[in-house]
C-alpha cells in the first residue's frame, strides 16, 4: 500500500500498459528477517525513526499552546489549520525541512524556523506552499527562516511550481538583522526570486492573514495576485510607532495598512476576504483558474509496479551502525518497480552499483555505494553518469560512502584524477539529480555522490545518516598525530559525532528533510514526477547541450 506522501499525487488519465524495463533482472533477496543481526539492526533503526517522529511531533506544535490560544482568541486559524484548508482534501503534502533550526539558536526555540514549506495539491495542481507560523516569534525571519524560504523558492523554480504564500510575519528578527538583511542570499532575495519566477510564467499568489510589515510587505506586493483578510491583515512598510518617530503622524494599524484601505484605495491588494476561510477559498479559486501557467504534470511513461519485497525490511538491512556493511542491491530491490534492475558494469568497480530502473513508472539511473571508492569505481560511475546525461535519464544517488581510497598504491593508481572525473561528471550532468543519504556521506565521497554542493533537485537523509569531512574515529586518530592531549581528542570526537548527525544537518538545511526508510520509494517517486513536469520557460532540463558525448573510462 502506498504511503500518504505519494498516493494520488498524479491523477492524469493513463492508458499505458504494464511495461517491464527491457532485459532488467529481478534482484534476488538473500535477507533473513529472522536472523539475530537483522533483528538487532531493525530494532536500532526503529528507535532512530521513533526519535525523529517525536521531534517532528514537537515541532508541529509550533510556538506552543499559549501562542495558539492567542491566535484563536483573535478569531484566526492556526498556521497548519490554514494549510489543511488550502490543500485538496485527502491528498499528500511533502513537507520540507521540518526540523529546520532545531536546537540551533542558544536559549531560543524556533520550531521549523518559524515557517512551514512543502509541496501539495491545490485545486488539482501541485504547488509550493510557504506558510508563516506566527505562533513562533510572531512569524519573524531568523537566518534559517530566510534560508528555508529561499530553498522552497529554488525548488519551485526548478520544477515550475506555482507558489502560494500564506502570510503573517513581523519581518526580519532584528537581533539577527546582520545575518538576515544585507547579503545576496538574505531577505531581499525572496522578492528577487518572486520577480524572476513571475517573469518565467510561474504564478506567485499571497494570502495576508495578519501583519505583513517592513520587507515582509513586499511578499504580497510582489505577488501576481493577492488576498487580504478584513480587519485582520495588515500591510505597511513601517508600523505606527516608526511612522510617529519618522514623521510625527499618529495613525492606527487599520487606517495605515488594513484590508479595506488597501483593497479600495492603495490597490495593493486584489481581494478582500471576510475571514481566514474565505481568504483561502479565494486562493484556491485563483489556483484553479491558472490555466497553462506554471506548467503541468507529466504522467509516468509506464505503469508503476510495487517492489517484490517489503520496504519494512530496510530497517533490518541497514540499521544504524555505519561500520556494519550491507549490500545496496537489497535497498534498491525494495525501492524500484517490480524489484527490477538492469545493472551496468556489474563485474567492474564492484564497490559502486550502477544501473537502470523505474520508480513509480519513471525511468531513473541509480548510483549506489557498496564500499569505499577505488579508481575503477570512480571511472565506472563517471561512465554511467555520462550515459544518463546523454540519454536524459534522471539520476538517483543512494549514499553510504566513507570516501575515496587513500594510500600510496591508490595515489600511484591515480585516485585523485579518477575521483575528480567522477566529481566533474556529477557537477556537469544536465539531468535532474536526487540524493538519498542512507548511511554515511564522508569526505570527498560526499562530492562524488551528489552532496548538497552539487545541486541535486532534492537531498534527503535517513534518521541514521551522517555527513562529515570524515568519521569521528578517523578524525580522533588524526588529532592524536598533531596533539598529545587525550582530553582534547575525546571532546573533539564527541563534538564531531554530534555535528555529523542527521538532526544537526537537517536543522541547518543541509538537506530537504529526514525521511523514513519506508517512505523512500514514494518520496523519490514524487521527486521524479516533479522533475518530469513540462511547459514552463526556464525550468526544462533537456536543454540540448552538446557536451562531449560519453568518454569510455
Amino acid at each position: 500500500m502506498r504511503s500518504a506522501i505519494y498516493r494520488n499525487i498524479l491523477q492524469a488519465p493513463r492508458t499505458r500498459t504494464r511495461t517491464r524495463l527491457y532485459h532488467a533482472a529481478v534482484l534476488p533477496s538473500l535477507v533473513s528477517p529472522s536472523s539475530p543481526e537483522f533483528l538487532a539492526k531493525a530494532q536500532a533503526m526503529d528507535q532512530a525513526v521513533a526519535d525523529i517522529d517525536a521531534k517532528m511531533a514537537e515541532v508541529r506544535l509550533g510556538g506552543g499552546a499559549k501562542a495558539a490560544d492567542r491566535m484563536r482568541a483573535k478569531g484566526k486559524k492556526l498556521p497548519r489549520e490554514r494549510l489543511a484548508l488550502l490543500l485538496d482534501r485527502h491528498t499528500p503534502f511533502l513537507e520540507l525541512s521540518s526540523l529546520a533550526a532545531y536546537d540551533v539558536y542558544p536559549g531560543e526555540s524556533v520550531p521549523g524556523a518559524g515557517i512551514i514549506t512543502g509541496i501539495g495539491r491545490i485545486a488539482g495542481r501541485e504547488c509550493m506552499v510557504v506558510v508563516n507560523d506566527a505562533t513562533v516569534k510572531g512569524g519573524s525571519y531568523y537566518p534559517l527562516t530566510v534560508k528555508k524560504h529561499l530553498r522552497a523558492q529554488e525548488i519551485a523554480r526548478e520544477h515550475g511550481l506555482p507558489c502560494v504564500y500564506v502570510v503573517e510575519s513581523g519581518g526580519a528578527a532584528l537581533p539577527h538583522q546582520a545575518n538576515v538583511f544585507p547579503d545576496k542570499e538574505h531577505f531581499g532575495r525572496i522578492f528577487y526570486n518572486m520577480a524572476q519566477m513571475s517573469a518565467l510564467g510561474i504564478p506567485q499568489i499571497a494570502i495576508v492573514h495578519g501583519i505583513s510589515v517592513a520587507g515582509g510587505a513586499y511578499v504580497p506586493a510582489m505577488a501576481d495576485e493577492n488576498i487580504i483578510v478584513r480587519e485582520q491583515g495588515r500591510i505597511f512598510l513601517a508600523g505606527p510607532p516608526l511612522v510617529k518617530a519618522a514623521t510625527g503622524e499618529e495613525v492606527d494599524e487599520e487606517t495605515l495598512g488594513g484590508g479595506q484601505m488597501h483593497s479600495s484605495e492603495s490597490g495593493v491588494t486584489d481581494h478582500l476576504a471576510r475571514d481566514d476561510e474565505h481568504a483561502i477559498a479565494i486562493a484556491r479559486g485563483i489556483v484553479g483558474d491558472l490555466g497553462k501557467a506554471g506548467g503541468k504534470a507529466v504522467p509516468p511513461p509506464v505503469s508503476p509496479e510495487e517492489p517484490l519485497y517489503s520496504a519494512a525490511e530496510l530497517h533490518g538491512i541497514v540499521g544504524t551502525d555505519l561500520r556494519q556493511p550491507f549490500d545496496m542491491r537489497d535497498v534498491i530491490a525494495r525501492i524500484v518497480d517490480g524489484s527490477r534492475f538492469r545493472e551496468f558494469k556489474k563485474e567492474y568497480g564492484t564497490t559502486i552499483v550502477t544501473g537502470f530502473a523505474n520508480i513509480h513508472g519513471y525511468p531513473v539511473g541509480i548510483v549506489a555505494n557498496n564500499g569505499i571508492l577505488f579508481s575503477p569505481s570512480a571511472l565506472k560511475a563517471t561512465h554511467f553518469i555520462q550515459l544518463c546525461s546523454q540519454r536524459q535519464i534522471p539520476l538517483l544517488f543512494l549514499v553510504n560512502v566513507t570516501g575515496y581510497m587513500v594510500g600510496s598504491k591508490a595515489e600511484k593508481g591515480g585516485i585523485a584524477k579518477d575521483g575528480a572525473k567522477m566529481v566533474r561528471a556529477v557537477a556537469c550532468a544536465d539531468v535532474p539529480k536526487l540524493t538519498v543519504v542512507v548511511g554515511g556521506s564522508f569526505g570527498a565521497g560526499n562530492y562524488g555522490m551528489a552532496g548538497r554542493a552539487y545541486s541535486p533537485r532534492f537531498l534527503w537523509m535517513w534518521p541514521n545518516a551522517k555527513v562529515s569531512v570524515m568519521g569521528s574515529g578517523q578524525l580522533s586518530q588524526v588529532m592524536q598525530s598533531v596533539s598529545r592531549d587525550p582530553t582534547q581528542h575525546a571532546s573533539l570526537k564527541a563534538e564531531i559525532e554530534g555535528q555529523s548527525s542527521s538532526v544537526y544537518a537537517t536543522a541547518r538545511l543541509w538537506d530537504d528533510g529526514i525521511i523514513k526508510p519506508t517512505e523512500t520509494r514514494d518520496v523519490v517517486g514524487l521527486g521524479l514526477a516533479l522533475a518530469a513536469r513540462a511547459g514552463v520557460a526556464g525550468t526544462t532540463w533537456d536543454g540540448g547541450r552538446k557536451g562531449y558525448g560519453v568518454h569510455r573510462m
